[in-house]
């Protein structure tokens, strides 16, 4: 009687559309963010979060004595799923990020709230995660410093088309090399990652890449973003902006990262209705 129980309940899930959905699943390992899922290619895949809060004037500056501002990060909370985890950074101003990172079934959320306790403006003016995608193309870690065997797979838009990298046009001189960025048109060009400027300025604030079978699509993008970045950890980049904070001034940032099928209309129509502020 019991099996004929449970076995009507999850029909009747089914037809009521509340079947409960596989969700990926999120870890912190040291100052990396985990996302795993069955339906990631490699099984996880690994960011540095964050890898550096940044200062403006960045473009042709030294990374350590000018641009990155020093910070702590706090694991204040994993619920019990492994679903929805809290981040508190603390950066060397003052200024507290709190993150509440979300997993679903094909995509993790990202909400931030930066506020400056302080009584003089934070220079904090953008920050990047830095994604690593040697397990999610199924390339070996040890060999990503530097590699560029993965642009092929990747992708943003120009023009309104999606673009694979290289791009046509790529940039090969700058303070610190190899790496490519893109920047929006509503950023200033001296405030980016100094590596390598693209001339060319991207479509939306979307990049990404495709599985080595093809079959799966990581893509990113974040609300407002500073710039888009390939960088030499074979990482893919969607960097927010903060613009500084004054003093008592708080701040509302997200984000999304989508693991996907295939099918790039469909990711994009997500992301129109995720982002539409980046919608031109």
């Amino acid at each position: 009687m019991k099996s004929l129980l449970t076995a009507a309940a999850l029909f009747f899930a089914c037809l009521t559309g509340f079947a409960a959905e596989p969700s990926l699943t999120l870890a912190r390992e040291g100052n990396f963010l985990v996302i795993r899922g069955a339906q990631i290619p490699g099984g996880e895949i690994r960011i540095n979060y964050l890898e550096a809060y940044c200062r403006a004037g960045s473009t042709d500056a030294d990374w350590g004595k000018h641009t990155v501002v020093k910070h702590t990060s706090e694991l204040v909370s994993l619920s019990d799923d492994a679903r929805v985890m809290k981040l508190r950074d603390t950066l060397e101003d003052g200024v507290t990020v709190d993150h509440t990172i979300t997993a679903g079934p094909d995509e993790v959320d990202f909400h931030l709230v930066a506020h400056n306790p302080g009584s003089t403006r934070s220079e904090a003016h953008w920050a990047q995660p830095c994604v690593r995608l040697s397990k999610f193309l199924g390339m070996d870690e040890k060999t990503a410093g530097n590699a560029d065997d993965y642009l092929p797979k990747c992708f943003l838009f120009i023009d309104g088309k999606l673009t694979h990298l290289p791009t046509p046009q790529w940039a090969t001189q700058a303070r610190y090399v190899p790496g490519q960025v893109w920047c929006p048109a509503n950023v200033p060009r001296t405030d980016v990652n100094p590596r390598p400027l693209n001339p060319l300025v991207p479509s939306n604030g979307l990049v990404g890449c495709f599985s080595s079978d093809d079959k799966v699509v990581y893509a990113t993008a974040w609300e407002p973003y500073q710039e888009l970045f390939q960088g030499v950890a074979r990482c893919l980049h969607a960097d927010f902006r903060l613009g500084g904070l004054q003093p008592g001034e708080t701040k509302n940032i997200r984000g999304k990262i989508y693991l996907v099928p295939n099918d790039v209309d469909a990711l994009l129509a997500r992301y129109k209705k995720d982002f539409p502020e980046q919608v031109h």
